[in-house]
């Protein structure tokens, strides 16, 4: 309280707790630092909500691309310890999605464009991924550790499959047969938030108060990139409209 207010009417006006403008204004930010933190937590609430709803059937089913994936071979698959190296391959397999069915991208070599098909490798492990992964005393005894280095080119351990020639690629549709279920109400109250905060420019606010900094690199749209990139995503009618309206303009200036 301001100390000119004391002395006028004395000491005993702090009992009434009265606000100077500076406390009222700091006070109108906080309330608002916490409405944006409230809103942080519905929006996080309905995204639960929504992936939670289940999936349902997709009749009729429907193809999208290819899938790749390591199976047993089929001499390995015969003899009688094919379960064990099944329940291996259900923790190191990997797979892969492509609209192709080989599974080839085109690469540059000698100035020539050659298709090269996508490499594709039994999971390696690290060694916290190695103990969340439960393998048995029987099962460890087939991989062996290795040392590389991670995205951040530190030194790393790994555990790779001692035979991998027990497995061999295999290609099928890539078939879908359910989706997600939606429920309209929840979207719209999902999507009025993000309008609500993307309209007022408040994502950068909310990110600061709830994780105390916010990097944001703003992307100025200049002249010259509206020139090269003004007719992105437009209709080929849409840029004749535009081309002759420019026209038109130089015409009469």
């Amino acid at each position: 309280m301001d100390t000119k207010i004391i002395e006028q009417y004395g000491e005993d006006i702090l009992c009434y707790r009265l606000r100077t403008a500076r406390q009222k204004k700091r006070m109108q930010y906080e309330d608002f630092d916490k409405f944006l933190i409230q809103l942080d937590k519905k929006e996080r609430a309905l995204y639960r909500q929504i992936r939670n709803l289940g999936w349902e059937p997709l009749q009729p089913p429907i193809q999208k691309g290819w899938l790749r994936c390591f199976v047993l071979r089929e001499d390995v698959a015969r003899q009688k310890h094919a379960a064990f190296f099944e329940n291996i391959l259900a923790k190191i397999n990997t797979y892969q999605y492509d609209w192709r069915k080989d599974f080839k991208r085109k690469k540059r070599k000698l100035g020539r464009k050659i298709y090269v098909a996508k490499q594709q490798l039994l999971l390696t492990p690290d060694e916290w991924h190695f103990k969340q992964m439960n393998f048995s005393e029987a099962e460890q005894q087939f991989l062996y550790e290795i040392w590389g280095l991670d995205s951040y080119k530190r030194p790393i351990k790994r555990y790779v499959f001692r035979e991998p020639w027990r497995y061999v690629l295999k290609v099928k549709p890539n078939i879908i047969d359910k989706v997600r279920k939606r429920d309209a109400q929840l979207e719209s109250e999902l999507s009025e938030i993000a309008d609500y905060l993307k309209r007022n420019d408040l994502r950068k606010r909310q990110r600061k108060v709830l994780k105390g900094y916010y990097q944001y690199r703003r992307w100025d749209e200049s002249e010259k990139y509206n020139e090269l990139y003004g007719f992105k995503n437009k209709s080929l009618c849409q840029i004749l409209d535009v081309i002759k309206d420019q026209l038109k303009n130089k015409k009469y200036k």
